[in-house]
């Protein structure tokens, strides 16, 4: 087992990552001893490891609520179930929340913990790989909003993460490779070594060599929470996350939540967002074409799907980092160095827009 710490003082936690976590007894309790339990799952996780899970947490009083899957369910609404059986266990602020599940499930679990009477503490244990490396750490909890994604949230951190790479064996291969696009970001924007060495494992990657997954979750991990340690409540580094999340989010909404996979969506973000950049003759055409020969080589789209651009722009406008009416953009100076821009000529923006979407 690999531990990577993010520090926040007296708030730091652990992130486990390794083969068989859920079935290390006694990994969890210094987190759960004693205290009532809600776990929350979904539908297509509870089968596999909802079981494993509740026999770590051994005495404990738990509970448990199984959240349909998919995008189009992270909604105030499917949040309210989670409400609604914390309410009918009569669980106070002693409790504690375990999300079992991918990012969708820890962003929804994690916004519950942050509002439930105020504050309750939770714990993630992130069952896809765009969890283990990116969602489950960092504190970012949210809903979407039929106007943008994530636009309803919270900053909230747990208790701890658990990453069992075991549980990468039963992700379907779409799932993985949308994972893999956060961990080109990682690359990207701040490592260009990583990304060095992702062109040189791409293969091994998407065959689930296990030594090569869990050296992409731990480098992934270790770099946000440098960055998380650094800028806890994104008012600075923390945007460069960000890295092709303009573009992609705005992807899923005007395709509609869940028709594009939250990764997927990313990865066609990123190569606007580095084509942009080479426009601004920040980075070459051959940079942005080694972006794309990753991308496809990790089974990835490079474009978004064709739609309306003013609409797109619209969505774009709506996103989190918007400021004083600006839409900012992550955007590459060279591969590994990221740069969060305000002063773009906007007449490009549309024309990129125009000609990417149709």
């Amino acid at each position: 087992m690999i531990t990577v710490t993010v520090d926040l003082k007296q708030r730091s936690y652990p992130i486990f990552i390794g083969s068989g976590l859920l079935n290390q007894p006694g990994l969890l309790d210094p987190y759960i001893e004693g205290r009532d339990v809600l776990v929350v799952t979904s539908e297509s996780i509870a089968p596999l490891y909802l079981e494993p899970l509740q026999q770590m947490l051994g005495q404990s009083r738990h509970s448990v609520v199984v959240l349909p899957d998919g995008e189009h369910h992270k909604n105030l609404t499917t949040l309210n179930l989670i409400f609604d059986e914390l309410v009918a266990q009569r669980f106070g602020r002693d409790c504690v929340l375990v999300a079992l599940g991918g990012g969708v499930v820890g962003d929804m679990c994690g916004f519950a913990a942050a509002s439930w009477q105020r504050g309750v503490d939770f714990i993630q244990v992130p069952t896809t790989l765009l969890a283990q490396v990116d969602s489950a750490v960092g504190g970012k909890t949210a809903v979407n909003h039929a106007g943008g994604k994530n636009l309803i949230g919270a900053f909230h951190q747990p208790l701890c993460v658990l990453a069992d790479t075991d549980t990468l064996r039963t992700l379907p291969e779409r799932e993985l490779s949308a994972g893999l696009a956060e961990v080109v970001k990682y690359g990207l924007i701040k490592d260009a070594a990583l990304f060095e060495w992702l062109e040189s494992v791409a293969g091994k990657l998407i065959n689930r060599d296990s030594p090569s997954l869990g050296h992409a979750i731990k480098r992934s991990c270790e770099i946000k929470a440098a960055v998380v340690a650094a800028d806890e409540h994104e008012r600075g580094q923390r945007t460069l996350l960000n890295m092709g999340h303009t573009f992609g989010h705005a992807i899923e909404r005007c395709a509609g939540y869940g028709t594009v996979l939250h990764g997927e969506a990313v990865a066609a973000g990123s190569v606007m967002a580095a084509t942009f950049s080479m426009r601004l003759g920040w980075i070459s055409e051959a940079d942005v074409e080694r972006i794309k020969d990753l991308l496809v080589r990790l089974a990835l789209p490079t474009q978004p799907p064709g739609m309306d651009a003013e609409e797109f722009y619209s969505a774009m406008s709506l996103d989190k980092k918007v400021a004083a009416g600006q839409i900012r953009l992550v955007l590459l100076r060279a591969i590994g160095d990221a740069e969060l821009v305000t002063n773009y000529p906007g007449d490009q923006l549309l024309q990129l827009l125009r000609e990417q979407l149709n």
